[in-house]
């Protein structure tokens, strides 16, 4: 009992480290192009990230990624010391990422971290694991980003067809002020998103629990029995989490990729949205880092080529490539280390 309160609350820091690593995807434009102040945005995001989960609950009527996130590893071979291992090396990664200002993905650290201590846990068997569902998520590292990208292309085109003959002055007003909605929608697939994945790795705690330990009473048989307080707890932590900045990365996602005007932060932010909404109808946990890098990128391209900065995308690229297998890898010498002391 007493690893499994120690897991939900790592679970929840986790979620709120989330939120201030990943504040900048929703914020940075808004900010660069001086529609909010940092403080102000950062309050205007949080809001929205907790929005979604009255969304969630009334509207869409479940939580189809946490459910997702939840059977990375096959049931019966989850242990708490495994889910254990898996969220501090995703909270070592998190903050070692956030540290060099590198946006890299909240959801593939914990899935790796999740993976690579159940594979450590059981001699180096890829059998334990869910394979059809990790290379899902793994498939979406690209194409997020990707189809990021196209929409924010499609918009782009559209709406520059649309403002064609617009007094410039006036519509780059107009669009500040879409800003406020864009943003707000962003934020609101943010929270969709990334809150369901911690929820998804209490669950699996929770039916970890009541598998290995059905004594403790403390167990569920499946996500389905998750507890109202869980959702509301993940989405409050990364609501709070969010309000705490993350400045390195709003510099990164904000400046150094591409110069982003008011009209690019519209349809950056809007082609993220729509991307997040649709992964959240596919149940597909996705990186809303990956996501709004992407459409950013798209916006960049329209305008020219030489407008992204490559070499930076590269290195974001790398870092993506490399974190479900490096948090994987810190999840499995964490295990190695601490598995074998602690109480499943």
């Amino acid at each position: 009992m007493t690893l499994l309160i120690v897991i939900i609350v790592l679970a929840l820091i986790f979620d709120f480290i989330n939120g201030f690593h990943d504040a900048a995807n929703s914020i940075a434009t808004i900010v660069s192009t001086k529609v909010l102040t940092p403080f102000q945005a950062v309050l205007w995001a949080a809001m929205f990230n907790f929005v979604a989960y009255f969304i969630a609950k009334y509207l869409i009527g479940g939580f189809g990624i946490a459910d997702t996130v939840s059977k990375t590893v096959i049931a019966e071979y989850i242990t708490l010391p495994i889910i254990f291992s898996g969220l501090i090396a995703a909270i070592t990664w998190n903050l070692l990422t956030w540290w060099f200002g590198i946006p890299s993905s909240s959801s593939h650290t914990l899935i790796g971290g999740f993976a690579g201590a159940a594979i450590a846990a059981h001699h180096g068997s890829f059998a334990v694991i869910q394979g059809a569902v990790i290379l899902k998520i793994a498939a979406f590292i690209f194409l997020a980003p990707l189809i990021g990208m196209f929409v924010a292309m499609v918009i782009t085109v559209i709406l520059q067809w649309s403002v064609r003959r617009a007094n410039p002055h006036k519509a780059n007003t107009y669009f500040k002020n879409f800003q406020l909605l864009s943003s707000a929608l962003f934020s609101i697939g943010h929270g969709l998103n990334d809150s369901q994945k911690v929820m998804g790795i209490i669950a699996a705690a929770m039916i970890a629990t009541h598998i290995h330990h059905p004594e403790v009473g403390a167990g569920i048989e499946s996500i389905n029995d998750l507890p109202s307080w869980v959702a509301f707890s993940c989405f409050a932590a990364i609501s709070i989490g969010t309000m705490s900045g993350g400045w390195k990365i709003v510099k990164t996602m904000g400046t150094r990729i591409t110069k982003v005007t008011p009209f690019e932060g519209v349809v950056a932010e809007t082609a993220g949205a729509l991307t997040l909404y649709l992964t959240e109808f596919l149940k597909i946990p996705v990186s809303t880092t990956h996501t709004i890098t992407g459409a950013i990128i798209g916006v960049g391209s329209v305008k020219r080529l030489s407008a992204v900065r490559w070499g930076v995308t590269q290195k974001l690229l790398v870092a993506w490539i490399l974190t479900i297998p490096v948090s994987a890898l810190i999840a499995a010498v964490v295990y190695w280390a601490l598995g074998h002391h602690l109480v499943s």
